[in-house]
């Protein structure tokens, strides 16, 4: 029991390292810390879209994105 257990582990590791391998680095950018956002565009769960823009002048944005959110994963 335990070797099937080990066995199972073993092998679940290593698909793990395999994974992280094979994902695409994230894009370079030129922003630094401190450097204003650049403007995007974004559909909203009212299903209408925003642009980073619409928002200039107001005093703080706030953007929360809830990773896998009603996706079923």
């Amino acid at each position: 029991m335990y070797k099937r257990l080990l066995t199972s582990l073993l092998l679940l590791a290593v698909f793990s390292v395999v994974a992280l391998a094979q994902q695409p680095a994230p894009p370079k950018t030129h922003l630094k810390v401190g450097d204003p956002a650049p403007d995007f565009t974004l559909r909203a769960t009212d299903g209408k879209t925003y642009k980073l823009s619409d928002f200039k002048g107001k005093k703080n944005v706030v953007l929360a994105m809830y990773v896998l959110a009603f996706t079923g994963g």
